[in-house]
């Protein structure tokens, strides 16, 4: 009787983790390329100046990039290209330049494709190629002057991937992983090995062939990217100072605390 129950039991369970890794495996994407479409004459707001592009991608160039330009008030320093997060479009992610433009540097945020304006559809290599093609677009537009490749949670892969094959003159990593499967809760370490994920996005393994400084900027309170995954990236830095960890701190929020500022004070002079 025992033996039964526990023999159904374990049907049940294996059942249960079969479906569970065929919805995760057909629905992958959904789940990591969060998207809001815009329609092509939408005009977007903020309370301050911004222009608009529209940069051709593909080897053809058949799509293109939406992307939105932020200078600083005085004089700029050099210009900072932003990758941002998984989900939404510029819209929500322009809120973030006045972060950046207050240190002196202009700063250029593009979506990937599928995301707001732009066209074609999100992957892995296709945002790698991408964003090679927006630094081209961007050194043809500013040949001189510093130059900062800027990654923010699912965008600091694909930032710390270009910045293993251009120059850039600083890496900044804002909410980082090590890689996607690192956004997992540690807890289930174990069963994570066994998802049937199709994208890594793996800044551990960029880092390593990352000439240029990179500073991390991380909070303990983070709910979507453990601070454990975050660590691990901390031996493939310069120095340890270049890990800049703020108490409370969360995965939208980095920007409110005066550690943030105060690094970037620091990396941005």
């Amino acid at each position: 009787m025992i033996r039964k129950f526990l023999l159904r039991l374990v049907a049940i369970i294996a059942g249960l983790f079969v479906v569970l890794w065929s919805a995760l495996f057909l629905f992958q994407d959904k789940l990591i390329f969060q998207s809001v479409s815009l329609e092509r004459n939408y005009v977007y707001s903020f309370n301050f100046n911004f222009q608009e592009y529209f940069i051709p991608v593909g080897g053809q160039h058949t799509d293109t990039l939406n992307a939105l330009s932020f200078k600083p008030k005085e004089e700029s320093k050099g210009l900072i290209i932003y990758f941002h997060g998984n989900r939404g479009n510029l819209q929500r992610w322009g809120q973030y330049a006045p972060n950046l433009t207050r240190h002196g540097y202009e700063v250029l945020m593009i979506d990937y494709r599928g995301y707001g304006k732009s066209t074609g559809k999100p992957g892995e290599q296709a945002f790698y190629s991408d964003a090679r093609q927006v630094y081209q677009w961007a050194r043809g537009r500013h040949p001189e002057g510093k130059l900062i490749l800027y990654g923010r949670s699912l965008g600091s892969a694909v930032a710390s991937h270009l910045a293993t094959e251009v120059s850039c003159d600083l890496l900044i990593l804002e909410t980082p992983f090590d890689e996607l499967r690192g956004v997992m809760d540690p807890y289930f370490e174990f069963g994570i090995q066994f998802l049937p994920l199709r994208y890594k996005f793996s800044n551990y393994e960029n880092l390593r062939d990352v000439q240029s400084r990179v500073l991390i900027l991380h909070g303990t309170a983070d709910k979507v990217v453990p601070l454990s995954s975050a660590l691990r990236l901390k031996s493939q830095l310069q120095s340890p100072e270049d890990f800049v960890i703020i108490p409370k701190g969360g995965h939208r929020n980095l920007g409110s605390f005066p550690e943030y500022q105060l690094a970037l004070e620091k990396f941005l002079p």
